[in-house]
C-alpha cells in the first residue's frame, strides 16, 4: 500500500524558509515520480514541484522557480521541499503524491486528476 506522510509546515513571515518532508512507504521509491502540490483556501490543488528519484530530474511550477528546491534521500525514501523566500501567496496546505513512472511533465494534469490526497501540512506565510 502506497503511503505518504507530509510534515514540516508552519507559520513564518515573508522572506523566511521552511523545509517540508514527504516520508514514503509501500512502493519502490526509485520507480516512482514524487510530486508536491498545494491547495490554497477556495482553490483547486495545483502542482508545485516534482522529482523522479531514479534520474534526479526535477520540475517546478513557474511561481516557485528559483525559490523552492526539491530533493530526495533514497535511503530514507523521503522527498524534501526546501522553500526559501516565502511569500504570502505561498500560503496553502501542501501535499505530496506518488505515481509510477516518469510523471513530472504531467504535474498540472496530475494535480487535477488525483483524488487521493493525504492529510497534508499547512504552510502560512504572513506579510
Amino acid at each position: 500500500e502506497v503511503q505518504l506522510v507530509e510534515s514540516g509546515g508552519g507559520l513564518v513571515q515573508a522572506g523566511e524558509s521552511l523545509r517540508l518532508s514527504c516520508e514514503t512507504s509501500g512502493f519502490i521509491f526509485e520507480n516512482y515520480a514524487i510530486g508536491w502540490f498545494r491547495q490554497a483556501p477556495g482553490k483547486e490543488h495545483g502542482g508545485v514541484s516534482c522529482l523522479t528519484p531514479s534520474d534526479s530530474k526535477t520540475f517546478y511550477a513557474d511561481s516557485v522557480k528559483g525559490r523552492f528546491t526539491i530533493s530526495s534521500d533514497s535511503a530514507k525514501n523521503t522527498v524534501y521541499l526546501q522553500m526559501d523566500s516565502l511569500k504570502p501567496e505561498d500560503t496553502a496546505k501542501y501535499f505530496c503524491a506518488a505515481e509510477p513512472g516518469p510523471k513530472c511533465h504531467l504535474l498540472k494534469l496530475w494535480a487535477s486528476l488525483n483524488n487521493d490526497w493525504g492529510q497534508g501540512t499547512q504552510v502560512t506565510v504572513s506579510s
